[in-house]
Order: C-alpha cells, then sequence, then structure tokens
C-alpha cells in the first residue's frame, strides 16, 4: 500500500530544526511506514497508532506488530507510541466516553513498557 505520508522537499527537509516527528498511523489512510526511511539518525518518531476517534479499544497484539514494521524504517531506539490525536479533535470532541479514553491511555502506556521496557 502507498503512503499519503510524505516528507518535506526543498528547504524544509526532515534532517532541519525539529527534534521529531509526530505521525498518525491510525487507520488504512496513513499507508505504509516506507516514508520513514527517510528520518534522520537520532529524531523521534512518535507512531499515533491508537486511534482518538472511535472508542473500540485496539489489540495490544496488533500495536506490537506495528511498531515492529516500523522498526524496519526507523531504529526502534527513535520511536515512540500514542494516540493519534487528543480526544477533543474538533469542536465538539470526539464521541468516545471517559472510560474508553482512559483505557486507551493505559493501552498506550501497557504496550510501550512492553516494548521498550521502563525508562
Amino acid at each position: 500500500m502507498a503512503s499519503n505520508w510524505q516528507w518535506p522537499t526543498g528547504r524544509t527537509r526532515p534532517e532541519n530544526s525539529v527534534d521529531g516527528y509526530f505521525l498518525e498511523y491510525d487507520d488504512v489512510r496513513s499507508g505504509s511506514f516506507a516514508p520513514m526511511r527517510f528520518v534522520p539518525k537520532g529524531k523521534t518518531v512518535v507512531l499515533g497508532l491508537v486511534s482518538t476517534k472511535v472508542g473500540g479499544l485496539e489489540s495490544k497484539d496488533q500495536l506490537k506488530r506495528r511498531i515492529d514494521e516500523a522498526s524496519r524504517h526507523v531504529p526502534m531506539d527513535q520511536l515512540c507510541l500514542s494516540p493519534q490525536c487528543g480526544f477533543s479533535s474538533t469542536v465538539h470532541g470526539n464521541d468516545i466516553v471517559r472510560e474508553s479514553q482512559a483505557a486507551k491511555l493505559r493501552l498506550v502506556v501497557e504496550t510501550a513498557r512492553e516494548v521498550w521496557g521502563d525508562a
């Protein structure tokens, strides 16, 4: 699958003036991790794999598989995990109950600890 993410060209390049990239990869529209091959050494990539648009909880195993897939393009020590956006990304917020929001945040923390350990 082709990715919708394209790295900037011209004056703004991945190696310039940023410490990291927050990338939404919570659904199929995001495409593959292939463009991440352009991430310079030492830059952090925060993988927004957990959707804040729907209440259903992602599978921890699926998150781990996606992190492993991303690590084929960027070293594991440059990767992080997060929700893809805030839980209120519109004026009216997203229709996700508080319990689901908390469960998603716990999932992020638990998955990150299992993948990277306690830092």
